[in-house]
Parts: C-alpha cells; structure tokens; sequence
C-alpha cells in the first residue's frame, strides 16, 4: 500500500533511531535537558530570533505563538482555509480567548487589501481589536502553495505602519525554503513569532518548535506547561528533530519532484504543483479515495468535492510513478 493521505506519516530512520538512543537527556522541565536546549537554540538562530521552544504538537506551537500576540477577547486575522483556523479545532479559542475573522484566496494567499479592509484598531469598548495576522506557508490545504516573498515583505511593512503583529504558520516552511531557496532567516524576519514542524516531511516521529523573542519564549514556556506540554527526557526526541536537519532538508526537492508526477496524473499543469501536496477537485471525493484504495493507494478526502495527496520521506520515486499510474487510469 502507497500511503500519500499525510507527511505525517513518515517513520523515523535506522539512523535518527541510533541517533535518538544515544542522545543525552536531563529534565526539560528544570531546563536541563542539552539536546533539546542545542535544538531550540539552533533553529532560533536559523531564523535570526532570539529563542525556541520545543513542543511535542505543531498545533501547540502556533496556540502558544498566536497567545503571544494576542490576548483574550482580540482577535487574529487569517486565510479561512488555514490551518489555524480549520483543523486546530477551536483551540485559540477554547484555550486562549481569541477570535479570528478570515479573508478567503483560492490558493490560500496573501490578500493585503482584504486584511487592509478587515483591520480594527483599538477602538475602546466599541469592536473587537485586531491584534495580528498570521500566514501559512506552505499552504496545507490549499495544496502546498509557496507564499510569495514579496507578498510577505508587504505585510510586513504595512504591519509596521499599523502595529499589527505577524505570526507565521511554518508547518512546512522547510519546503518553501527548498522549493524556492529562499533563506530562512527572510522568512524570519517577517514574522514576530513562528511555528516550524518536524515531524512531516523532515520525518522525526514528533515536535514542533516555537521561534520569538526570548520574552515571548519564556511566556510561552509557562503556558506550554498549565498545557501539560512540559516534558522530561525528551532529548531522546529533539536529537531526531536535529538528525532531520542535518539529513532530510534538502531531500525535500525530491517530495516534490514526485507532487509533480501525481499531479500530471490527475490532469493538473505539474508546475501548479509547488511543493509536496496535491490538491484536486473531483465530484465524489470520497469514491475516488475508496477506488484508489482499491488499487493499493491510500490518499485523503479534504471535503465532498476535494482531495489530498501528500510525498513524504517514505515514498520513494517507484512508488509516486505506481501511484501515478493508478490514479490516471481512475481518472
């Protein structure tokens, strides 16, 4: 079976495995674990911030970076079909008392008049204050769509103009950065705070990280643990977040090398195809997903009429050719 549902899916490695074993531990908590701090360490630096911090989820990550922005009763302006704002379940809501209004783009993209249009500055007890923006890049379900760079340095620049914050959904901000070798620290110096992932296509079996300022991490490392996200010897863990950076970034070009394949198959122009995920209309999403599986490929329904296909780790480049091949004779 081709399993193309989710990057998530990736298996650690022989070699994460050993590296993971032999990682030294302490207790994170009392922050003394070494190989988480050299991780958080680490990726702050690659995006030019201050400081990380470790969480086992990426939703986590991006309810603690968003509460860092905003506070209880504001509200955060976001793309309707975002992650934040679809699969995190309600969270910043439920757990931090913030609302969102949503501007909707096709292929889930900056719309700077529409944020322009929806801003509320602090206007007393009247409206709902907007405190901050956040962006998704790639966009999951949009199909993997880059955001411009130039689209981003334009919310940045009128987000200083208005004191609106900027919070960066980087699930799989790697791909971006491989897709158009943009260097991470641009993507880092648009954003007050940001959510990086390592358990998708990077491939370790769990953990996100939360980049900012050191005063929003130490923050957010209270919260993360009333959220019961404080972990112990979880160096065992950061070492195969730090084995993946070290080994499966730039293998990434080949995730999408593959979208591309599957995406010809499905009749989509493959340049359409930025990143790793494919997203494709049909009229019955869910027979199409059970007829693929039929043939030995299991790929996601992401609506009635919409669905999913994602490279990854584990998908090797005879498996995305047999997946192709099934999924033009289903048509």
């Amino acid at each position: 079976m081709i399993d193309l549902r989710s990057d998530t899916l990736t298996r650690p490695t022989e070699a994460m495995r050993a590296a993971m074993a032999g990682a030294e531990v302490g207790d994170d908590v009392y922050g003394e674990d070494p190989t988480v701090a050299g991780l958080e360490d680490r990726v702050a630096g690659m995006f030019g911030h201050e400081a990380a911090l470790f969480t086992p989820t990426g939703s986590m990550a991006n309810v603690l970076a968003v509460a860092s922005l905003v506070a209880p009763g504001q509200e955060v302006l976001c793309e309707s079909s975002a992650h934040i704002a679809r699969a995190e379940l309600g969270a910043h809501g439920a757990i931090s008392g913030i609302t969102m209004r949503t501007w909707t783009h096709p292929r889930g993209q900056v719309d700077l008049g529409a944020i322009e249009s929806m801003y509320a500055p602090d206007m007393g007890p009247f409206f709902v204050r907007t405190a901050a923006v956040s962006v998704e890049n790639t966009h999951n379900f949009a199909g993997g769509t880059v955001l411009p760079l130039e689209d981003l340095r334009a919310l940045r620049a009128w987000a200083d103009t208005t004191g609106a914050r900027i919070h960066l959904d980087g699930a799989r901000l790697w791909n971006a950065h491989v897709a158009t070798g943009t260097p991470l620290a641009d993507y880092g110096r648009i954003a007050d705070v940001l959510a990086v992932c390592l358990s998708k296509g990077l491939g370790a079996p769990i953990g996100s990280l939360m980049v900012g300022s050191a005063d929003a991490i130490a923050e957010a490392r209270v919260r993360r643990k009333r959220m019961g996200g404080g972990m112990r010897q979880v160096g065992v863990l950061a070492a195969a977040g730090a084995y993946a950076l070290d080994h499966h970034v730039e293998r990434l070009a080949d995730d999408h090398a593959h979208a591309r394949l599957l995406g010809e198959a499905l009749g989509l122009d493959p340049e359409s195809v930025q990143t790793n995920i494919v997203v494709v209309e049909r009229p019955d999403a869910p027979a199409f997903v059970a007829a693929a599986a039929d043939e030995g490929v299991r790929i996601a329904a992401v609506g009635p009429r919409a669905v999913r296909l994602v490279t990854h780790l584990d998908v090797t480049r005879a498996d995305a050719e047999r997946a192709a091949a099934v999924l033009a004779r289903l048509g």
